[in-house]
């Protein structure tokens, strides 16, 4: 009996595996996209031809300190000049100029992060929104802590640009246990993420406070609003320290509010908790631990008792 089954075709397999291996670039972190050119001359022409892939480009750690403008030129041509977003965490090698270039070469970006760019400009940054403002007028998001001297001039200007006329205000509040986050966070779609701080009337990151009384009384909570530099705040909950409550030590020098102080694990010889972001340096057992500082103290009881 003849058949009518038609054989597939032995390359049918490998172009559904490339199909589906391609599917999931977009989600992979630039280092691992620029390896993966490496695999194959196929994967290398896919990725270097992909315009849409490199609309969202994103350059973090291990590639901050290493990005130059001549390498950042050749990343974002590869948009077409239909580059939406662009987020440098740390990068200090890019310079006004060339951030300048590639905004001139995609007029129509949505959303840029530049922090901790420490050779881009105050006045750069202006230059560029500026530019962008009167290519298109897209820009939705400017993240720009970590760039030295901005003044109220600049940052009233930036606000002109991005909000016009309108009063616009940060969509959600910022807490302090954020700040770990803030120069390696790419996903934050704030407007813009510094305000004049009430207290010291520079432009700086604004923290809000996380005690719920502050929060439930308005007054309140705009006076223990600030920048870290003006309003202590418990390193774990991020609510304010009263100043007749200087705040509770800790074994890693950081303050912590009575509440939070209580809650943690005490050294067997000092009293002194890690906050939580040092809880890695917990060393000990179920007993309790020693903290580092009296480890190496070379008077310690610790000492005498294990030595």
């Amino acid at each position: 009996m003849e058949s009518n089954d038609v054989c597939p075709s032995p390359n049918a397999g490998v172009a559904d595996w490339t199909g589906a291996l391609l599917l999931v670039l977009g989600y992979l972190r630039l280092p691992d996209l620029l390896a993966f050119q490496g695999v194959s001359r196929l994967f290398r022409d896919a990725v270097a031809g992909d315009g849409p892939l490199w609309r969202r480009v994103t350059v973090d750690r291990p590639l901050s300190g290493r990005l130059n403008v001549d390498a950042l030129l050749r990343i974002t041509s590869r948009a077409d000049g239909k580059l939406e977003s662009l987020v440098l965490l740390n990068c200090w090698k890019i310079t006004d100029d060339g951030l300048t270039q590639v905004m001139d070469r995609n007029p129509g970006i949505t959303k840029l992060h530049v922090p901790g760019c420490r050779h881009i400009t105050a006045d750069g940054i202006v230059r560029i929104v500026k530019r962008l403002y009167e290519h298109s007028g897209k820009l939705k998001s400017l993240h720009i802590h970590g760039i030295s001297n901005i003044t109220k001039d600049h940052l009233d200007i930036l606000k002109l640009f991005l909000f016009g006329n309108s009063v616009k205000q940060l969509t959600s509040p910022t807490h302090y246990s954020y700040r770990h986050f803030l120069t390696f966070n790419s996903h934050d779609e704030r407007p813009i993420d510094v305000d004049i701080c009430p207290k010291c009337n520079n432009v700086r990151v604004l923290f809000d406070c996380t005690r719920e009384n502050c929060r439930s009384m308005k007054s309140q909570w705009l006076e223990c609003r600030g920048c870290s530099f003006c309003i202590a705040r418990c390193e774990d909950c991020g609510g304010c320290l009263d100043f007749d409550e200087p705040g509770e030590e800790t074994a890693c020098s950081h303050l912590l509010c009575i509440e939070c102080w209580l809650h943690l694990p005490k050294c067997n010889i000092c009293n002194r908790p890690y906050c939580k972001g040092h809880s890695n340096l917990l060393e000990g057992s179920s007993l309790g631990f020693v903290c580092m500082q009296c480890r190496d103290s070379a008077g310690s009881p610790y000492h005498s008792v294990c030595g």
